[in-house]
């Protein structure tokens, strides 16, 4: 060997991490000879193999792959950024490779981690059958982040958990994924929806990492669902999706069946100040241990966001409310004249089981008639009808029941003495209702 080689060897090895069961070659501007395929086959008791940040082509693989055939104790497998440079088409078959030689070897993973490898769907082909067999029933952490999956990934990905259940259920130890983490992968609805029916059959997860994948309402709510059926749910990411109120409500109402979760990353997913008030509400009834919310960059008015912190203040774990990004200036909503809780000769509140129910439903309820009041920028578009005094007083009225609670009070009159300008159509009646709400809100109970 010249004196070159063997420098450069040395370099190599100088890199490569030793121990625990641990063989890594992380960075190395990989480059195989016989030496280092004989350092893999040789390392007794591999059980982790790190091969980040290296250029593997095809043969690469396959001698890597050769080595790995008679490793049956190895069980974490860290991937990521392996292919900088090579050929999109190359991958595929360098994956079937390294995939094969682990369902050979009996090899029995708990962590796969292929993040920042830009291999498209035809990627998830070469690991579909890796990810179906029984090297894979016993994964707990999966990392595909950053992979360009795509709609049509993530549709593979999916069927191949899903027969991976099947299959390891059949066996009586089904998989039971704890961590998913696939953010700035465009699965937009149909990939979310897809992996969606997976986390619901699991039931296993514990955090769920997704953001900037082009999730809107329709994606979100097939998740949320999802989510409810996964009760050890932990961390939550679905950071720079589009929630808008119908996602956000659906998210709201899963978050009520969570009561382990600590993190919730919801900024920059146009949660709105309705979606605001509406998460309030959950932090008010549940969530007992969480830790961080963001709901920052979500279009939510001065007003909602103090509704959240309010609710977040009897968090005693709390550590991090992000709210930055916030409306300072009200929206102006329209009213409608149809709804029966405004009106006189309407429905009246003591009819109106809403506000007896939980906080959520009553929570939902007041936001609405925010909407109508005009102090709350609503998503629909509603036909513009200007309230008259005889509205305000019978919600004044209201307030002074036992059943208008001093939260809800609270929370109205946050948004009037926000935007107070929004009722100067009837200040007479205006007037009378804040102090009423502000009598209300000092009340000891």
């Amino acid at each position: 060997m010249a004196s070159d080689d063997i420098a450069q060897l040395a370099d190599v090895l100088s890199k490569i991490h030793v121990g625990d069961g641990e063989l890594g070659f992380k960075g190395s501007g990989l480059k195989l000879d016989n030496e280092l395929i004989r350092e893999m086959e040789q390392y007794p008791g591999l059980r982790a193999l790190r091969l980040e940040g290296n250029t593997l082509g095809v043969d690469a693989a396959r001698a890597i792959a050769k080595a790995l055939e008679s490793k049956d104790l190895l069980q974490r497998c860290y991937w990521s950024d392996m292919f900088t440079g090579r050929l999109r088409s190359e991958i595929p078959t360098a994956l079937r490779c390294l995939g094969g030689a682990l369902m050979s070897s009996g090899a029995r993973l708990t962590d796969l981690d292929l993040s920042d490898n830009a291999f498209g769907p035809d990627g998830l082909k070469g690991i579909e059958q890796l990810l179906k067999s029984p090297s894979c029933h016993t994964l707990q952490e999966l990392r595909l982040n950053n992979c360009g999956m795509g709609i049509g990934g993530g549709k593979i990905l999916a069927e191949a958990l899903i027969e991976g259940h099947s299959q390891s259920s059949a066996y009586g130890a089904p998989l039971k994924l704890r961590v998913f983490i696939a953010g700035r992968n465009r699965l937009e609805n149909e990939g979310a929806s897809a992996l969606a029916n997976a986390f619901q059959l699991m039931g296993s997860l514990e955090e769920v990492h997704m953001p900037q994948n082009g999730i809107n309402h329709a994606g979100v709510v097939a998740l949320a669902s999802a989510m409810q059926h996964n009760p050890e749910l932990r961390v939550l990411n679905f950071n720079d999706n589009t929630f808008t109120k119908r996602g956000t409500l659906a998210m709201a109402q899963a978050l009520r069946h969570l009561r382990n979760v600590q993190v919730i990353n919801f900024g920059d997913c146009l949660v709105r100040s309705e979606g605001a008030i509406a998460l309030a509400a959950v932090l008010r009834e549940g969530l007992p241990i969480l830790k961080e919310l963001n709901l920052s960059f979500g279009e939510i008015t001065e007003a909602a966001a103090l509704v959240v912190a309010q609710a977040a203040m009897d968090k005693p774990d709390m550590e991090k409310v992000d709210l930055n990004g916030r409306l300072t200036v009200e929206g102006h909503a329209h009213t409608h004249g149809s709804h029966g809780s405004l009106k006189r000769d309407g429905i009246s509140f003591q009819r109106i089981k809403l506000l007896s129910g939980s906080v959520f439903q009553s929570y939902c309820f007041l936001s609405s008639l925010l909407v109508m009041m005009g102090l709350l920028k609503g998503e629909g578009k509603m036909k513009k009808v200007s309230l008259v005094p005889g509205q305000l007083l019978c919600l004044e009225h209201a307030i002074q029941q036992e059943y208008f609670l001093q939260h809800h009070a609270a929370l109205l009159h946050t948004f009037m003495s926000k935007n107070s300008g929004a009722l100067e159509s009837c200040s007479t009646a205006s007037e009378r209702l804040s102090s009423t709400l502000e009598k209300k809100c000092h009340d000891q109970h």
